[in-house]
């Protein structure tokens, strides 16, 4: 069985009714809004009206990733998995797939071989239609901001300093730069545009801290869209626009109620990309998880330093969580590829490599264990090429640690292949923390991107370029100084150029240009040539997509 595909696999599921998930979870029927048989989403007033303890939080994250996979939402889901076959109540809380990466390169993110939730297809597609609310009223904001110009500009907007831009769910460089307003004067005022992918959008990030209807409509007229022509901020607010914006995200806002192949209830909601954004799913459905089970399982993106170091210092910090236990996931392939080894070679045993490129695993657990001060275990994803000389090495250079390392077989066996990682983290979440910051908001917008670079990714120290510089004075006199910092960098490396693999040292972080996303309630900071709206590659997943006559989807990952 193990040849088949992901989606074959997911496709010969017996899924349970969604009723039954949400009774097994303990949602009461009056929360639940059914899309079909085997989707819902849940009311966010249960969150109010159901008083019970919370669960214990766990974080799944991961080395920097590589071409060989790491298999992240893989272990996030076959560890919950696990956790109820150690008769424990668990439910998983997980992003919304963007379509972008599921027609470009990366594919989807409903996890892999037998540790999946499903409908798989209707997750990686449209399924219960929340980001085309969230693009509808990203692109409602830009509609009106325009119409505000073209009738009069009351408000004396600077056409130049619009900030606001328009957003698609979709691959599309045609559309990363654009302008518009062409044919004539009743056809609106030409300026530069662009868009952004609508995981992208502050709507987006909004979306994932708002906790009730009140709290999103706060959240939207906060957000900024562009600057006066004496310098002062313009926000939705200013544009009467934030009370149409979530009338179109009321639905939205309520959570996704899925299952595992095993039947575990699954909440799936939102989701920015985390290497421009926060990279988590929603605080909604993160509480709802704990709420509802004695052991919440969630997941961040890509690397520990880009979505574990969000979701802690963003996300945490905003919400006022705490996480009981932290995973690490890597693969023996992947530290070889950081190791330098080719990839057409990680099918061979390479002590050498492995042990190259160990320090990336290495510098992610000791950030998590040492700068934030949680309890964590590194989950090694197995592939039937690991050797035991290959998995020892691992396993002896995080004891030196004092760190554990469990083997990870969910992706073949699903739950049975994640007892051992559960129970350590069992184990872990008994354990007293000591939970802090990377940096401390208070501090300048400058010395936050100069601790987070010298702390998580040990840079030298960090670089603004002269607009940067500019930008962060007029966000600390326009009072906006105190709030997180979100740094948008690569996620392929510890450093903001993706080819330092492993644990680069001797560095400097550049960060090119500063915006607030006021909404949201955090400053991004731009490094690289870090981009908010992707392209397509050369042979994209959407070639191989297809639909027989019956409806039955194929080539889907």
């Amino acid at each position: 069985m193990a040849h088949l595909t992901d989606i074959e696999i997911a496709q010969r599921c017996a899924m349970r009714p969604i009723t039954e998930i949400a009774r097994a979870a303990g949602i009461d029927e009056k929360y639940l809004e059914q899309y079909g048989k085997y989707k819902a989403k849940v009311d966010y007033k249960l969150l109010k009206e159901e008083q019970a303890p919370d669960g214990k939080l766990i974080l799944v994250t991961a080395i920097n990733p590589t071409p060989a996979g790491e298999g992240k939402t893989t272990t996030t889901v076959g560890l919950a998995d696990a956790l109820r076959r150690l008769g424990k109540k668990s439910v998983v809380a997980l992003r919304e797939p963007s379509l972008g990466p599921v027609f470009g390169i990366k594919g989807g993110a409903a996890g892999g071989g037998y540790a999946q939730v499903v409908p798989m297809e209707d997750i990686n597609l449209h399924f219960t239609g929340d980001f085309h609310a969230i693009g509808a009223a990203n692109n409602l904001l830009a509609a009106m901001l325009d119409n505000h110009i073209q009738q009069g500009n009351a408000l004396d907007i600077d056409v130049k300093r619009v900030v606001w831009r328009r957003a698609v769910d979709m691959n599309d460089r045609q559309l990363r730069n654009v302008i518009d307003g062409l044919g004539g004067r009743m056809q609106g005022v030409p300026r530069e545009d662009g868009f952004d992918i609508t995981v992208a959008s502050e709507v987006m990030a909004v979306m994932c801290l708002a906790s009730d209807i009140p709290d999103l409509k706060a959240r939207l007229a906060r957000m900024v869209v562009a600057y006066t022509r004496q310098g002062k901020p313009v926000t939705a607010h200013d544009l009467k626009a934030e009370g149409a914006m979530a009338a179109l995200l009321k639905d939205a806002l309520k959570p996704n109620l899925v299952q595992t192949l095993e039947g575990t209830p699954a909440l799936i909601h939102c989701g920015p990309f985390a290497n421009i954004a926060h990279g988590c799913n929603s605080v909604m459905a993160t509480r709802m998880a704990l709420r509802l089970g004695d052991y919440a399982v969630t997941e961040a993106g890509f690397g520990a330093d880009l979505g574990a170091e969000k979701f802690l210092d963003i996300k945490c910090r905003l919400a006022n969580l705490k996480p009981d236990a932290v995973v690490i996931v890597a693969t023996v392939r992947a530290l070889k590829h950081h190791g330098g080894a080719a990839k057409a070679d990680l099918e061979k045993e390479d002590l050498a490599a492995l042990e190259r490129g160990l320090p990336n695993l290495l510098q992610h657990v000791d950030n998590i264990k040492t700068v934030y001060g949680l309890p964590c275990v590194v989950a090694i994803n197995a592939f039937p090429t690991d050797t035991p000389a290959e998995l020892k090495l691992v396993e002896e250079k995080c004891r030196e640690l004092s760190v554990n390392v469990a083997l990870s077989e969910v992706w073949a066996k699903g739950s049975e292949g994640g007892v051992e990682l559960a129970k350590e983290v069992l184990r872990l979440c008994e354990r007293e923390s000591d939970f802090r910051f990377a940096y401390d908001a208070n501090d300048p917008i400058e010395q936050k991107l100069c601790d987070l670079s010298k702390r998580i990714y040990h840079a030298s120290g960090v670089v603004l370029t002269p607009a940067a510089k500019k930008q962060a004075e007029e966000l600390e006199a326009l009072g906006f100084g105190k709030l997180p910092v979100c740094m948008a960098k690569t996620q392929y490396s510890f450093s903001d150029d993706p080819a330092l693999i492993g644990a680069p040292r001797d560095f400097d972080i550049t960060v090119r240009f500063l915006r607030v996303s006021a909404g949201a309630g955090f400053i991004v900071a731009l490094t690289g040539e870090i981009m908010t709206m992707p392209g397509l590659p050369k042979s994209p997943a959407a070639e191989r997509i297809d639909v027989d006559e019956n409806g039955r989807i194929t080539g889907l990952f």
